[in-house]
């Protein structure tokens, strides 16, 4: 996810100059009604951020550390100096855009400008609950996403968008990202990739992945949508066609680093004009649907599975894929570059909900005789089969090197939780906090997703979770002289300090964006400011624990990878009456880290209700 930019930040020695611009939005229709009266991304007060930033690092570095920074902070604050210019360069570069001060540097440094595989590094996947009538009926189960997915499509693209924005509570979000659902593809470039939109309107096509192969599905046919038996023959043709024999998978060329990619790419158009029209058929297709020949059954296949797959059978430049496996079950990955998983999450849950609520109008065949599904051609050289043979044997390599876990706690949920008194996001916060204690005995820089969709143009924004509080908190929890009541107090403390960080944040006046812009704006050849060398900038930066919360009933698994070699990628979900937690580290002690889990929460929900706030 976007945290991997994180780690890259004190390797950057100036701003990078991105090669496309996030064009504004055209405002029109339901979904962009509020986007010309959102507010602009704002520019925290300097003094601020430097404030919050001292409060963040204390609890990571010791007190000789702390006083360095300290004195780091008070010489950049210093009136005339040069967090003062930079500040002010950083309101005149503001000046000089009509989206925001930070959409096209983040769009860039954290995502095009990035040169490490997609798979892995950048992209996420969900797991869908299973539907009971579809289990082994997997073109079933494909052709009934198909047909939600072209109804969500509709509701976007349709000329009124009557698709609603997002909302928090009553304030409404920025709707920017949705231009990026469908139709959508990431180009590999040479120094920073860029994204193709295709006219939805002139591209209702479809592509379906089986056994390596790529066979384009005409989904709208002399203008009517096909229904959803219509489709399921149509992938059912695709099973046969495909056969039991596995195609050359020109998709493993997707898993590689960008520049490989971008090279083998170019190489791969060059050769003949079947393969450019064929690769221009898989970039505008409106989504591809992997029908893949395995079953995964337990919560780890699953994740893996939806996650990686086996590498072929994938393009994972496509912002949306659908997997749907021999078994029935089903699931989701999508490609992080120009959207969070916001939308997307927005996109499967309503497919979701819509099918098992009988909401989803499934059409009425035509009666008349459809096309069958085209197969996509190539032209291939031995060359080109020995590039994507290495690219299959790094991906392994890659995969290889990781491990995943899911915890599943079925104790309770976001309904006790709240009974207790808490926030649902801010006590699975504090649970991370005290498995990693329990594992490491030790406190690491946290970095959870806060969104900052309020205002035009806002993607995330760092909640730094690891406070005094915590660090307090999580120490009194192993110690057994303790009382339940006084781990209690401390511990609603901890839950209280994250969750005025996170509204901090949401505000856009968390620390890490300020400082990457101010950072960013220190022309070749000035000197760094002590702030951005000290060790407590990166220490407070390694996101040893990059964290994120997507939560729905219908999923039965979220995740992505860990952002550093020593950390871990813990993606969760607060459900009703169940926390869930997926756990990717480049196999470190993930098996006690998933015990101490189960353990924490055990512990949490005894002294939480020994503090429950008397009601008045």
């Amino acid at each position: 996810m976007e945290a991997a930019v994180c780690e890259l930040e004190s390797k950057k020695p100036s701003a990078p100059k991105p090669v496309a611009r996030l064009d504004p939005c055209t405002p029109f229709g339901k979904l962009y009604r509020y986007q010309e009266s959102l507010p602009r991304l704002p520019i925290p007060n300097l003094a601020d951020t430097c404030a919050t930033y001292l409060k963040s690092v204390r609890p990571l570095v010791g007190d000789a550390e702390y006083e360095k920074t300290t004195a780091a902070v008070t010489d950049f604050l210093k009136p005339g100096g040069v967090g003062e210019e930079l500040q002010q360069r950083l309101v005149e570069h503001d000046k000089s855009k009509s989206t925001s001060w930070l959409i096209d540097w983040w769009n860039s440094y954290a995502y095009m400008g990035y040169r490490d595989p997609v798979c892995v590094y950048v992209n996420y996947f969900f797991c869908f609950v299973d539907n009971k009538r579809f289990i082994g009926k997997s073109a079933g189960r494909a052709a009934e996403i198909i047909t939600a997915a072209m109804q969500f499509r509709k509701l976007l693209n349709n000329r009124s968008h009557d698709l609603e924005p997002d909302m928090a509570r009553k304030t409404p979000l920025c709707s920017s990202q949705y231009r990026f659902l469908f139709n959508s593809c990431r180009i590999p470039q040479e120094r920073e990739d860029t994204t193709r939109l295709a006219d939805p309107s002139e591209n209702n096509h479809i592509i379906v992945m089986r056994k390596n192969q790529f066979f384009v599905v005409e989904v709208v046919v002399d203008g009517r949508q096909l229904s959803t038996s219509e489709i399921e023959s149509q992938l059912e043709l695709i099973h046969f066609f495909a056969g039991e024999k596995e195609g050359v998978p020109i998709g493993a060329l997707t898993t590689q680093d960008r520049d490989s990619w971008f090279k083998l790419r170019e190489k791969f158009i060059a050769l003949s004009a079947k393969n450019k029209a064929s690769l221009d058929k898989i970039e505008t297709s409106a989504f591809v649907v992997c029908l893949d020949d395995t079953t995964p059954v337990t919560y780890e296949e699953r994740a893996w599975e939806c996650w990686v797959g086996d590498g072929r059978n994938r393009f994972f430049d496509k912002s949306c894929q659908f997997i749907v496996f021999d078994n029935g079950v089903a699931g989701f990955n999508g490609e992080h570059s120009m959207m969070d998983a916001t939308p997307t999450s927005r996109m499967c849950e309503y497919i979701l909900d819509s099918l098992e609520k009988g909401k989803i109008n499934h059409g009425e065949a035509a009666g008349k005789k459809l096309l069958p599904p085209r197969k996509l051609g190539f032209d291939l050289t031995a060359g080109i089969i020995r590039d994507i043979r290495v690219a299959e044997t790094k991906f392994d390599a890659l995969v290889a090197e990781h491990d995943l876990k899911v915890v599943v706690f079925e104790g309770y949920g976001k309904n006790l939780i709240k009974k207790l008194g808490c926030s649902p996001d801010a006590y699975a916060q504090m649970a991370i906090q005290l498995a990693y204690f329990k594992t490491y005995g030790m406190c690491v820089a946290t970095y959870e997703s806060a969104q900052t969709k309020k205002y035009a143009y806002g993607r995330t924004e760092t909640g730094r979770s690891v406070s005094v509080e915590s660090v307090a908190w999580v120490k009194a929890m192993q110690d057994e002289s303790l009382t339940a009541e006084y781990k209690g107090q401390l511990g609603r403390r901890a839950v209280a300090a994250q969750s005025s960080y996170m509204a901090l944040a949401a505000d856009g006046c968390g620390v890490d964006r300020h400082l990457l812009g101010l950072r960013l704006l220190i022309e070749q050849g000035e000197a760094k400011p002590a702030l951005f060398t000290d060790s407590s900038f990166s220490i407070s930066s390694h996101w040893t624990l990059s964290t994120s919360q997507i939560t729905s009933e219908y999923f039965l698994g979220y995740g992505w990878g860990q952002v550093v070699s020593d950390g871990y990628g813990v993606a969760y979900m607060v459900k009703e009456e169940s926390l869930q937690f997926n756990l990717v580290s480049l196999h470190l002690q993930n098996d006690v880290f998933h015990y101490n889990f189960l353990e924490a929460l055990r512990e949490m929900k005894a002294v939480f209700e020994a503090t429950i706030p008397q009601k008045l």
